[in-house]
């Protein structure tokens, strides 16, 4: 799927610490991207209480191995795409630029394990409908096996740690 994504800035009201916020605001398909010239980012909107930016060149796959993110990404109320972006300074303006777009709910949790800031956005029910054709396609859900509780009782290992114990009683090796 080519995707672009429109990042939106809009003013915080009483917020000491910060003046504005970041976050995207739309993911537009092929179709809109066709009329948005060479694919550099494009200011749609510079006002006082908005800032809008068009940012259009990203390529979204659905990968095999990535198919329990897909998954679990079905499972939550709403499917989502997750929008990854850092700011960035693009002329004289700091602004958020977003730098990977997801499906994939593993993928987005390990983003931000690493520490990016990534937003949600609800997905439309095509994309669901696509996502939902590739799980059934290539989700083999992993199969639990019961594990076998090591045993604390008995054995050399315990044994072992008796003689040890007898030699030192005090846990300072006797002396």
């Amino acid at each position: 799927m080519r995707i672009g994504v429109v990042m939106q800035r809009l003013p915080l009201q009483n917020n000491r610490w910060q003046s504005h916020q970041w976050r995207p605001l739309e993911i537009v398909g092929a179709d809109v991207l066709s009329d948005a010239g060479d694919g550099a980012p494009r200011c749609l909107r510079d006002d006082p209480d908005e800032l809008r930016w068009l940012f259009s060149g990203f390529e979204v796959l659905l990968h095999r191995d990535e198919a329990e993110g897909y998954f679990l990404n079905l499972q939550a109320p709403a499917p989502s795409w997750f929008v990854m972006w850092r700011m960035e300074q693009v002329g004289d303006t700091e602004i958020a630029v977003p730098k990977f777009v997801t499906l994939s709910y593993n993928e987005a949790a390990r983003l931000m394990d690493g520490g990016e800031q990534v937003d949600r956005m609800e997905a439309s029910d095509d994309v669901i409908a696509n996502m939902v054709e590739f799980v059934t396609t290539h989700y083999q859900p992993e199969i639990k096996r019961k594990r076998k509780k090591p045993s604390f009782e008995g054995g050399a290992g315990v044994d072992k740690m008796a003689r040890a114990e007898g030699q030192g009683g005090d846990g300072n090796g006797g002396k």
